[in-house]
């Protein structure tokens, strides 16, 4: 297995991110596989490699080099550090969709959800592609307040009424529920926090709401790229709490409307309004079912994600040693204009029949 190196820009406060945290997480997981390092390549970090420094100290076919598989992230950043690791084993963790940009032949990628697992299966059918789901951290399994299905009471008790009716996190929220359904559901008298900035404990604010709102589906349509995998929804109901969620990208990949989830945005702010009262004064009627959500979270925990992470990786190294070592040309795709060119001919070819 080779040594798996994990590219970030940095570490610090600047880069901060969801993006960012998995990624550290995904290294502290992997390290369990196989000799694991974080390497940073805008700025220099105490306790860190630097790519610049790897890239001169290895040079392409040493000994060093091909002992190294390295992981791609950072969506804009993903082009150039691939034409940088030109000849070396590397692989693309895809996060969001929707940058534009097309991978070199051979490539690998490993997909954080469904939806993006759909979209390079369509950009790039010819390269090796694995679904990797981002873990959640064990303190929402281990702590969050939800209903357990082996600890269900035979006669079922009504939970403690929570502090906080409805909780907002206002980072990629939209102006519909901040501007409008935000005030439309105070003046029914509900509780409403809308969180901004930093949170100690986001387990304990989670276990203390009953209903969530995430709608995140205008502030990715704005930047051009999509949902990567939606972890607050997730976390949400990890903590039993009720979620009305927006469905683009990702999100649509668990959040099945009226098992785990509801959809936010149900085409009258009358209809959100009605269903999001009715679920703050009444939560155990609109909570996700129990069985479906256990599921959903052991698929969703360390144990589970490191079994995916060590059959992907193992493919992808036996990948690379077919490519590097023995020499084996990697499958190619169509470019959209020969796909294009081929169309044109075939439909050329049809008129001229026709005409003959």
């Amino acid at each position: 297995m080779r040594e798996l190196r994990f590219l970030v820009p940095g570490t610090g406060r600047r880069f901060r991110c969801g993006g960012l945290a998995v990624e550290l997480q995904t290294a502290g997981l992997t390290a369990d596989l196989a000799s694991t390092t974080v390497v940073t390549y805008r700025v220099r970090e105490a306790g860190h490699a630097f790519l610049d420094d790897l890239l001169r100290a290895e040079p392409v076919g040493s000994e060093a080099a091909s002992r190294a598989l390295w992981i791609v992230s950072w969506g804009f950043d993903v082009p150039q550090l691939l034409r940088r690791l030109r000849g070396r084993a590397v692989a693309y963790h895809a996060h969001s969709s929707g940058y534009g940009f097309d991978l070199p032949a051979g490539v690998p990628v490993l997909a954080v959800s469904r939806n993006t697992l759909g979209y390079w299966g369509n950009r790039a059918p010819r390269s090796p592609l694995w679904l990797v789901p981002n873990a959640l951290e064990p303190q929402w399994i281990q702590r969050g307040a939800r209903s357990r299905p082996a600890a269900l009471p035979t006669i079922p008790q009504p939970a403690p009424r929570r502090p906080i009716d409805v909780l907002v996190q206002q980072r990629k929220s939209s102006a519909y529920v901040l501007k409008q359904l935000v005030p439309a559901l105070r003046a029914r008298g509900l509780v409403v926090e809308v969180q901004s900035g930093w949170v100690d404990d986001l387990v304990a604010l989670f276990n203390s709401a009953a209903v969530v709102l995430y709608d995140s589906a205008d502030y990715w349509r704005g930047r051009g790229v999509s949902e990567g995998f939606g972890l607050p929804p997730i976390e949400a109901l990890a903590c039993g709490c009720v979620v009305f969620s927006s469905l683009n990208h990702a999100l649509a990949d668990c959040l099945d409307p009226g098992v785990l989830g509801h959809q936010l945005g149900l085409g009258t702010l009358a209809a959100d309004v009605e269903r999001i009262v009715a679920a703050a004064r009444d939560p155990a009627r609109w909570q996700a079912d129990p069985l479906a959500l256990e599921r959903l979270l052991d698929e969703l925990g360390e144990a589970r994600l490191k079994q995916r992470w060590a059959a992907a990786l193992e493919a992808i190294n036996g990948h690379w040693d077919r490519l590097l070592q023995a020499g084996e040309p990697p499958l190619r795709s169509p470019s959209p204009l020969q796909v294009r060119l081929t169309l044109w001919r075939q439909t050329l070819a049809r008129l001229l029949k026709r005409l003959r």
